[in-house]
């Protein structure tokens, strides 16, 4: 156990410091870290399906500036991780990972307000000239800060707290472990509202519309609808911007390396 939750932990830090200081490679996504604990923990599709279920709900939060939204990515490795040490379902996951998730946003907070700090100190040894010491601030410290902030709580809930919440788990009371069953299918459902209410126009509407249709009275699986979405899309782009496609179809193609003379 001591081994795995070491693992877990440094998969929690570079997970976190995926859009910090490793660009933005989509590790900190809770479908990437919960596949990695399933690699690690030996049970890659309990991983996916947590990840799967968690990555619902986080759709539509996303991190602007100064603000902390609840901390998908710790939630999704803990709870990933207790589905695979207890053998729950995704539903019990879920259940455990909306709390975790809003204590990493408090101590996203927390380390957040701590580290400005170190911003004011970076001003002054710039000011000063001491443009090396200022760089070991931000890259150094604020790199060390981030990565036990994730590593320390995922470490102690590994190792210390895989039978307690369990225990928990199973005195929870049955309504509300119904309510948050309830909870679990409604979040996902609200992930994709807000991720719609950024990017959906009148225009896109006719084909919302239309893979929902598909999906209730065709009887395929997200997969099928998935390709057969890729067939459209390939199609009306070929049409479009295909061949003599944006030209109306009957122009010359001219060659861009052509001499004038």
């Amino acid at each position: 156990m001591l081994v795995q939750s070491i693992l877990l932990g440094f998969i929690g830090v570079f997970c976190a410091l995926d859009s910090r200081i490793l660009g933005r490679l989509n590790f900190e996504r809770p479908l990437i870290g919960s596949t990695l604990v399933g690699l690690v923990l030996g049970d890659l599709q309990t991983g996916l399906v947590v990840g799967a279920s968690l990555e619902l709900m986080s759709l539509g939060i996303v991190n602007i500036g100064a603000a902390a939204p609840p901390n998908m990515n710790m939630a999704s490795i803990i709870a990933a991780a207790f589905a695979i040490f207890s053998n729950a379902n995704a539903e019990t996951a879920l259940t455990i990972a909306v709390p975790i998730s809003v204590l990493g946003q408090m101590l996203d907070i927390v380390l957040r307000t701590f580290l400005s700090n170190f911003s004011h100190r970076a001003d002054t040894l710039i000011e000063q000239g001491k443009f090396a010491k200022a760089r070991r601030i931000h890259i150094g410290w604020g790199t060390l800060l981030y990565g036990l902030s994730y590593f320390i709580p995922i470490f102690m809930a590994i190792y210390f707290g895989t039978n307690l919440v369990q225990q928990l788990v199973d005195i929870i009371p049955e309504w509300l472990t119904d309510g948050l069953g309830v909870a679990s299918k409604i979040l996902p459902a609200f992930g994709f509202a807000l991720l719609l209410n950024t990017m959906l126009t009148n225009r896109l509407i006719p084909y919302l519309l239309l893979g929902f249709l598909i999906t209730a009275y065709s009887g395929l699986d997200v997969t099928g609808i998935a390709l057969f979405a890729c067939i459209v899309a390939f199609v009306m782009y070929e049409v479009k911007y295909g061949r003599n496609g944006g030209n109306g179809g009957n122009a010359e193609e001219v060659d861009p390396l052509e001499d004038d003379l």
